[in-house]
């Protein structure tokens, strides 16, 4: 490569210039100064840039000192040192640059205009700054002659010349090096003088409309519409706008890779999108699919239209009916999340209804059978998908009418599912009654307990997943909380406190709690306990002796009761404060941080239903259990109270409410109240991250799942889980490690499983989780 080549266009001229000097002392004098002749004026834009840099240059015109601008007569006062306000470097050649005059203008002396006169004689004693053919050079010649000028390939038709004139002070900032090789057309100049990418500008311009025209000069608007009509045979001045957004809308020849840059970042544009509202649209009819008009915002909305009135159908199908309708809309409808309108926001239905396909798929299989222990089983493996399934779908819909279709979906295949589990777990609760446990903090020299109030067990794996993302190693526990199950009598049960020394031996049932707040931080104290204030920073273990934390965040439980069914439109961010606050107990030296809760909780938009239970026999009444007054008889099922068994408690059948309209409440007995999850977090291990390892694809044949990865998969297995974080959940006849194209096939062997959702995952050899999909099994992705 050249030297000049690794210079710009602008050092390449100034050199060229200065070059012209260049004289052999042995038998020549040093020119007097050097003459730049220019009669059409093709320099003239980038003089004020030479300046800059050619502290010897002069120019011819009106008299302006401060410019180095003058007339021939004070041009030559300047070259003479006559000029106070011009001093000229010293050891330099004057460069005087002519603009509207040409060689032929200076040689014809007796013809020589009076205001040139003065200069004439200097093409004797300087030199001029020409082609080796004597010729003044043009901007075409420079770029394009291999003899002094550049040697690049520019095309010479006249569009091109007008499309360089009008870009030179654009070209002359380009390194020579990037400009060799290529074409040097009417598009590549015209490009570079509206900022070299031509695609955003025409974005802009359909976003911007006339605000766009304005901010542009002449030639940069020029430059754009010449752009538009090479690339695109369309004329941004003549057709109009609307016809821009039709075509973009259409997304046909060069204008799909319009579309593309559009969807790549459609909130710069904000105004596109009400453009393509005003276009003419095609008519829509059965054929029509995201492939032949997803371009327009009007048949997305006919879409979710559509799907409203489906969705709000469902509430007078039976569940099956239901489950199988939304399966059936999920695969009408899955495609429109990959378009545009996904992205912002305008196709929330869509986006709500894989969550309610795998609802639906969760729902299929009844948990009600078998003993205690199967029917959390079953819940552990399948069951909390339907319960995370549904806060998701509800996070999704915005409007009030998407809301009530999304809410009758889910009641339609949730609502009947939970009923059905609920009673079988009270059935089965008044022949076996199983006891919270507390925390084990055994395998630790430090603990760290961090306690969050209505950590649901979906809510939790939710948790888990986020944190094994970042790394860290997580082992799950599931436990039943006490009844009734609400905060007063479940967060003393899994606290680390001796019952003897807090608890009097018969307390009152009355708020069912058996001790204050108070008495409840001083017995933690009294057994060599910590207490972390919420709003203070995590301590360093060195800081605490004995090494015993009892932390507390993330209150989802007084959200629920303030929010109802909104709650779901909350839960990354409360579950976000949660990570946020186990990463600094771990940054502060706490080895290993579990995370307990007190109970789960029932959640239905629309309310849960409601059962009587008058107030005159009751002391005291909560949503979905009451204290029954001495003496009283009720329907009401009764449970022994876990703080004192001699007291009974009432308890709404089911997962109705003794009060109507309960969006989200607690204290009965339901999975969703009563199993929840501990997490034991530490950090990570030596295993591979999973930014170091990609799931590209999954693909179903059947119950065949194959898939393929990019990145560091050597030495990587696939199974496939409902659980992603319990090998125990693997529904595989057996992992497949990662071959050496990144693939790998595993086989379901439960048919009775298609349909539902699972979770595809690659492990390493420490059976540490690296990478993890979710999808469904049989075919889809979650």
């Amino acid at each position: 490569m050249s030297p000049a080549s690794q210079q710009t266009v602008i050092a390449a001229l100034c050199k060229s210039l200065r070059g012209a000097a260049v004289f052999n002392p042995e038998v020549q004098v040093a020119p007097a100064c050097i003459l730049w002749p220019d009669r059409d004026r093709q320099w003239e834009s980038i003089v004020p840039i030479l300046k800059g840099k050619l502290p010897e240059l002069m120019v011819l015109g009106d008299y302006c000192p401060e410019n180095r601008t003058g007339s021939a007569i004070w041009l030559r006062c300047v070259m003479a040192g006559k000029v106070e306000e011009v001093i000229l470097p010293a050891g330099s050649t004057p460069i005087l640059y002519l603009p509207g005059v040409s060689r032929q203008d200076l040689r014809a002396i007796e013809s020589c205009p009076d205001r040139l006169k003065p200069l004439a004689e200097l093409q004797y004693r300087g030199v001029i700054w020409s082609q080796v053919n004597a010729k003044d050079w043009t901007i075409l010649a420079f770029l394009k002659s291999d003899q002094g000028g550049l040697g690049l390939d520019v095309a010479q038709d006249t569009e091109t010349k007008h499309a360089m004139q009008l870009a030179l002070s654009h070209v002359v900032d380009e390194q020579v090096s990037l400009l060799q090789g290529k074409r040097l057309d009417q598009d590549f100049f015209n490009t570079l003088l509206t900022g070299g990418d031509p695609t955003r500008d025409l974005l802009q311009w359909l976003d911007q409309g006339d605000a766009f025209r304005q901010s542009r000069s002449e030639p940069e608007w020029q430059a754009f519409i010449q752009v538009c009509k090479s690339q695109l045979a369309f004329d941004p001045e003549n057709d109009g706008i609307l016809v821009g957004g039709t075509q973009l809308a259409n997304r046909e020849g060069p204008w799909k890779a319009a579309w593309e840059r559009f969807c790549e970042a459609p909130t710069r544009y904000p105004n596109i999108v009400n453009l393509l509202r005003k276009c003419q649209t095609p008519v829509f009819d059965l054929f029509s699919d995201a492939d032949t008009v997803g371009g327009w915002p009007q048949w997305n909305d006919e879409q979710e239209a559509t799907l409203q009135k489906d969705l709000y159908a469902l509430g007078q199908a039976a569940p099956h009916e239901a489950r199988t309708k939304i399966l059936e809309l999920e695969k009408r409808h899955r495609s429109r999340r990959s378009l545009v309108w996904a992205e912002l926001g305008q196709a929330p239905l869509a986006t709500a209804l894989q969550h309610l396909a795998l609802l639906a798929g969760s729902t299929q299989l009844s948990l009600a059978a078998g003993e205690l222990s199967d029917l959390a089983a079953g819940y552990r493996t399948r069951g909390w998908q339907a319960d995370d399934a549904v806060l998701k779908a509800l996070a999704v819909s915005a409007h009030e009418k998407d809301i009530e279709a999304v809410s009758t979906a889910i009641r339609a295949v949730y609502l009947p599912w939970l009923e059905e589990s609920a009673r079988y777990l009270q059935k089965l609760w008044q022949v076996e009654r199983p006891l919270p446990s507390q925390p084990d903090p055994s395998g630790s020299s430090t603990v760290c307990l961090l306690f969050v109030d209505g950590l649901r067990f979906d809510c939790a794996q939710r948790l888990a997943t986020s944190l094994e993302k970042q790394g860290l190693q997580i082992e799950k526990r599931e436990k039943w909380a006490a009844l009734p199950s609400v905060t007063g009598t479940c967060k003393p049960a899994i606290a680390p406190i001796v019952r003897k020394d807090a608890i009097a031996e018969e307390p009152e049932p009355y708020n069912f709690e058996p001790l204050t707040a108070y008495q409840f931080k001083k017995a933690l104290g009294n057994n060599g306990w910590t207490i972390l204030d919420r709003k203070s920073s995590a301590p360093a273990v060195s800081s605490i002796d004995p090494p015993r934390l009892w932390a507390e965040c993330g209150d989802l439980d007084h959200e629920g009761h303030d929010r109802g069914w909104k709650l779901a439109r909350h839960m990354d961010s409360l579950l976000a404060e949660v990570q946020e606050r186990v990463t600094a107990l771990l940054a502060a030296g706490w080895e290993k941080i579990r995370i307990i809760t007190d109970h789960g909780w029932l959640l239905m938009p629309g309310g849960l239903p409601k059962v009587d239970l008058p107030k005159s026999v009751t002391e005291t009444k909560w949503g979905r259990c009451a204290v029954v007054k001495p003496g009283a008889t009720t329907n009401a099922m009764e449970f022994p109270w876990y703080w004192n068994p001699n007291q009974m408690f009432a308890l709404a059948e089911g997962v109705s409410c003794f009060r109507s309209g309960e969006e989200y409440t607690h204290g009965g007995v339901s999975l969703q109240e009563c199993l929840v999850l501990e997490l034991a977090v530490t950090g990570g291990g030596g295993s591979k991250s999973s930014s170091q390892v990609e799931l590209t694809d999954i693909a179903w044949k059947g119950l065949r799942c194959t898939v393929a990865a990019d990145g560091e998969f050597e030495g990587l297995s696939l199974d496939v889980r409902t659980q992603p974080g319990n090998p125990g959940s693997s529904i595989v006849m057996s992992t497949k490690s990662m071959k050496s194209n990144g693939t790998a096939s595993v086989v379901v062997e439960n048919e009775e499983l298609e349909g539902s959702p699972a979770t595809v995952v690659l492990i390493d050899n420490n059976g540490g989780l690296v990478a993890q999909m979710a999808t469904l099994i049989g075919g889809g992705t979650a």
